[in-house]
């Protein structure tokens, strides 16, 4: 991770440094390999009502840039504040891609993709039938369903699915309505 610290209206304290080093190092542990490029700035603001420092925080993620601004009184504590909304932004960040990720897994996931139609529906059972356009059934549970829901599903509706091997034959992995 490359780091940039620079000071606007004032010398960096060697403290101020070494903490921002110590924050840099926790990132690095916490977020291998997230965090590309990493600059903090700190300005005097004598002039604002607030008085004291203004902190600013940028971190370059790959596709995205975190930005973090604190002002107060002490250096130190807003270092602290700083970094600890950086960490808990990124693993937010992480989060969500993770989600989305996710989200498009399960078309991907070593399921084979296919399409079929609904055969049949047993909705208090929660479970169906797919049909392919060889004619073959696919088992397939309410548990599978991504975005529609047993109850707008309807015999005949064309949908894609993930097949997999289930105990007794062929089971949908995942289904979704096709667009």
């Amino acid at each position: 991770m490359e780091l940039q610290i620079e000071g606007r209206n004032l010398d960096i304290r060697k403290s101020w440094q070494d903490k921002i080093e110590e924050e840099k190092e926790r990132l690095t542990r916490h977020h291998p390999g997230l965090v590309h490029h990493l600059r903090v700035s700190v300005e005097s603001t004598q002039q604002h009502k607030e008085g004291g420092y203004e902190l600013v925080v940028v971190a370059s993620v790959p596709s995205d840039t975190v930005v973090v601004k604190r002002k107060g009184e002490a250096v130190r504590p807003l270092l602290v504040d700083a970094f600890d909304t950086l960490g808990m932004q990124l693993k937010e960040l992480q989060r969500k891609r993770r989600q989305k990720q996710n989200m498009k897994e399960p078309e991907m996931a070593g399921a084979t993709f296919c399409t079929g139609a609904i055969k049949s529906l047993f909705p208090f059972e929660s479970y169906g039938f797919i049909v392919t356009p060889q004619g073959q059934e696919i088992y397939f549970h309410e548990n599978a369903l991504k975005d529609i829901s047993m109850q707008q599903l309807a015999e005949g509706d064309q949908v894609r699915f993930g097949e997999g091997d289930g105990d007794k034959g062929p089971t949908a992995t995942w289904v979704r309505a096709a667009k």
